[in-house]
């Protein structure tokens, strides 16, 4: 039976509704359209919720309940002051009181970039809530080896990683916030499948010394998953909120490595997929991790590389992730 338009806990296939819901110490926006088992989007950085636009309405008219959220420190979610409180057991945390505020018990859960590894330790630490994982663009590679803001300053490069220069507070934001839009769309690009090869002598990934990231950003058209309307829609969140919430996640990677002491090497048993371009220089950095993904996630359905993608996968090759994800739910165990 069809839900009434007058009962606002049910959205429909085809509408999605915007709704927050509380977690500890704040709140987090999400968009949900759908009814059915429950599929938590994750998305990355710098992005939204509406980097799943193109999946929520295709998992709804699956059977799906699809729901995006806004990450904290993104969108119109919880933009909490200290930087600790976007380590990585908060957000886990955060994904399973959002699957509780929903009325759910479990959920499958998907991410994307750092969503990626939000979904990843989501299903490590908590598996009793989220009972299978997706990974899109960046695989999973368990905690150990050195302390990561180490391992980052010796990666050999034509100028300094890129995230070792997001770890002063303040010094990226100097760079983004006066451009958010132009910014915003120079990174976009350069991840692009079809616009990566313009990209500045370097790569995007090492800030020139005494420089700024954008150098490297090629000066192109749009990519062609990303209209003007859809740069806008990111733009204006992080116009309106700044940046500075976004790339707190970035600077709790030591601090993560030491919460996550108790699970060195630890592998992800839960049924995992994984979904990645051969031109996003992510899978070419992390070729180890996904060499060892037959060790890290034992419970592996299939792993799959697009050609010719970059790193906005879903966006990209909205309709191949599609088939994929669908495929790959639709084989889940019941329940």
């Amino acid at each position: 039976m069809p839900h009434h338009a007058s009962d606002p806990s049910a959205p429909t296939a085809d509408a999605a509704r915007h709704r927050s819901v509380p977690v500890s110490g704040g709140r987090i926006h999400l968009v949900e359209q759908g009814t059915g088992p429950l599929v938590l989007l994750v998305h990355g950085f710098p992005e939204s919720w509406y980097s799943w636009r193109r999946q929520l309405p295709a998992l709804a008219a699956a059977g799906y309940r699809a729901v995006a959220v806004d990450v904290r420190g993104y969108g119109r979610s919880s933009k909490p002051a200290d930087v600790a409180e976007y380590r990585m057991t908060r957000l886990v945390e955060d994904n399973v009181e959002v699957v509780r505020a929903l009325g759910a018990e479990s959920a499958t859960v998907v991410g994307h970039d750092w969503g990626s590894g939000i979904a990843a330790h989501s299903a490590l630490l908590r598996p009793e809530v989220f009972t299978a994982v997706g990974l899109l663009s960046v695989p999973y590679a368990p905690r150990g080896g050195r302390r990561p803001t180490e391992a980052f300053a010796g990666i050999p490069g034509p100028g300094e990683f890129y995230v070792s220069y997001f770890q002063e507070p303040g010094r990226a934001e100097a760079e983004i916030e006066p451009d958010v839009r132009g910014w915003l769309a120079g990174i976009y690009a350069a991840l692009s499948g079809d616009t990566v090869g313009n990209v500045g002598a370097g790569g995007v990934h090492f800030v020139p010394e005494g420089g700024r990231m954008r150098d490297r950003f090629a000066t192109d058209p749009l990519p062609g998953w990303l209209s003007e309307d859809d740069l806008e829609v990111y733009a204006a969140e992080f116009e309106r909120t700044g940046l500075v919430g976004a790339l707190n996640r970035y600077r709790n990677v030591d601090r993560d490595w030491e919460d996550l002491a108790a699970y060195d090497g630890a592998p992800i048993t839960q049924p995992s997929l994984f979904i990645g371009g051969t031109l996003d220089p992510t899978t070419t950095w992390m070729a180890k991790a996904l060499a060892a993904q037959s060790t890290t996630l034992p419970g592996l359905v299939s792993s799959h590389l697009l050609e010719d993608c970059g790193h906005w996968v879903q966006q990209e090759r909205s309709e191949e992730v599609n088939g994929l994800l669908l495929e790959w739910l639709r084989a889940l165990p019941a329940g």
